[in-house]
C-alpha cells in the first residue's frame, strides 16, 4: 500500500527537477541573446580624446530571421563626454553618434554595411556584425575643450536601432524583447 504514493512523490521529484532544468537552459538561452561590451577604454591622440570599444553580440533569432530576409537593420552608438558638477547637472561636454545600416544583398548573397557614405560587402554576417560592433580611434571631443582639475565621464550606448526599421515592422515591436538589443556604461575619464 506504501509503494503508490512514493512512486508518486518520486516522480512529481522527478518532474519537478526536470522543470527546473529546463528553466535553467531557457534562461541562459536568454542570457545568451544580447550585447556583452569586451573592451571600452578612452583614450588621447593627435589633441583628441577618442574612444576604442567592442562588442560581442548574440542576435536574437527574430533579429537574424529579418536580416536574411532582406530588411534593412540599424545599429547605433553613442558617447556622450560630462564634466562632474556637484551644484547642478552634470554638464554635457560633447556628444558623437555612429549609426551603421546593415543589409542582406540577395544578388550577391553578401552582407553591405554602410556607415555614413562608406559602403562595404562582407561574405558573412559574422563577419558583416564584427565591423559594426568595434571601434578604434573614434574622436569624441577635442582636449582643448577639457578644465585641468575637473572629473569627466563618458556615458556610452550600443544598440539596435528599432525607430529606423520600415513602420509596418515598428508597429507590434514595442512588448517584444528580441528587438531591445543593447548595452550601456559609464566610465571615468583621466586627464593628466
Amino acid at each position: 500500500m506504501r509503494s503508490p504514493p512514493v512512486r508518486r512523490r518520486l516522480l512529481q521529484g522527478l518532474g519537478l527537477w526536470m522543470l527546473l532544468g529546463w528553466l535553467a537552459v531557457g534562461a541562459a538561452l536568454v542570457r545568451a541573446q544580447g550585447v556583452d561590451l569586451t573592451q571600452l577604454q578612452v583614450g588621447r591622440g593627435d589633441g583628441a580624446l577618442t574612444l576604442e570599444f567592442a562588442a560581442r553580440v548574440t542576435l536574437p533569432k527574430a533579429v537574424e530571421e529579418a536580416m536574411t530576409r532582406g530588411v534593412p537593420v540599424y545599429f547605433v552608438a553613442q558617447a556622450t563626454l560630462r564634466r562632474d558638477r556637484w551644484y547642478w547637472r552634470d554638464e554635457r561636454v560633447a556628444r558623437v553618434t555612429r549609426s551603421w545600416r546593415v543589409v542582406y544583398q540577395a544578388l550577391t548573397s553578401s552582407w553591405r554595411v554602410g556607415l555614413g557614405g562608406l559602403n562595404q560587402s562582407y561574405p558573412t554576417l559574422a563577419e558583416a556584425m564584427a565591423a559594426v560592433t568595434r571601434s578604434a580611434g573614434w574622436r569624441i571631443a577635442d582636449l582643448s575643450q577639457l578644465e585641468p582639475g575637473k572629473d569627466y565621464y563618458v556615458e556610452f550606448s550600443w544598440r539596435l536601432d528599432t525607430t529606423q526599421l520600415p513602420s509596418p515592422m515598428q508597429i507590434g515591436l514595442g512588448g517584444q524583447a528580441d528587438w531591445a538589443l543593447g548595452a550601456e556604461r559609464e566610465l571615468p575619464v583621466e586627464l593628466p
